[in-house]
């Protein structure tokens, strides 16, 4: 069984270990991606396996922002509509949506590329976008896979502050997967996952 609880809420957790151990895996459940083969997820006093497909739905829109190692934006849209996309799903007007759009891409600096489509984007500026659209809906909580491991340093080093800033001004829960010492030393706690024992 994976909980969270009262304890960890408004914290920022790194998930660290082996490749290849479930850590991915282990956001993917929480998230609600994934549905466990075995157990249960207790996310905040609600168990995941209870729900339906439209309640995980629901669930992972208004309360869950995904940071992807591979940035997953769509090509097709631009950043604007990217980021746009959580709050669409939520049921916001389509102009309601871009004036919070406007609002959450000054803050990650990329309001200039607001027209751009991914492919014209470096790597970091892709993440900067991804981040802003993690971060559409308020989360509760930011699941974040690796967010560093496709950066170079400088980018990187954007990519964490902005996590740090989100968990200490709005109080969002993080959980963090990565091999990067920045991150892992910046976090309040350590989950250290082995095969499939998690060691705190």
């Amino acid at each position: 069984m994976f909980a969270t609880n009262d304890e960890i809420l408004g914290e920022f957790i790194t998930i660290a270990g082996p490749s290849g151990k479930g850590k991915s895996t282990l956001l993917n459940l929480v998230s609600g991606f994934v549905k466990p083969t075995g157990g249960e997820i207790w996310v905040d006093g609600k168990n995941l396996n209870k729900m339906n497909d439209a309640q995980v739905c629901d669930y992972r829109n208004k309360r869950i922002g995904y940071i992807f190692q591979t940035f997953n934006l769509i090509q097709q849209f631009n950043v604007r509509d990217n980021v746009a996309v959580p709050l669409l799903l939520s049921g916001m007007k389509k102009k309601e949506s871009y004036k919070k759009v406007e609002e959450l891409l000054e803050k990650v600096g990329m309001t200039n590329r607001m027209f751009e489509y991914p492919r014209t984007l470096s790597g970091g500026e892709q993440q900067r976008v991804a981040f802003a659209r993690a971060m559409a809906n308020s989360p509760d909580i930011i699941l974040a896979d690796e967010p560093t491991g496709n950066l170079d340093t400088r980018n990187g080093e954007i990519i964490v502050n902005l996590l740090m800033e989100t968990n200490k001004e709005y109080g969002t829960t993080v959980l963090c997967v990565s091999h990067d010492e920045r991150i892992i030393e910046k976090g309040q706690r350590t989950i250290l996952i082995e095969e499939i024992t998690c060691v705190e």
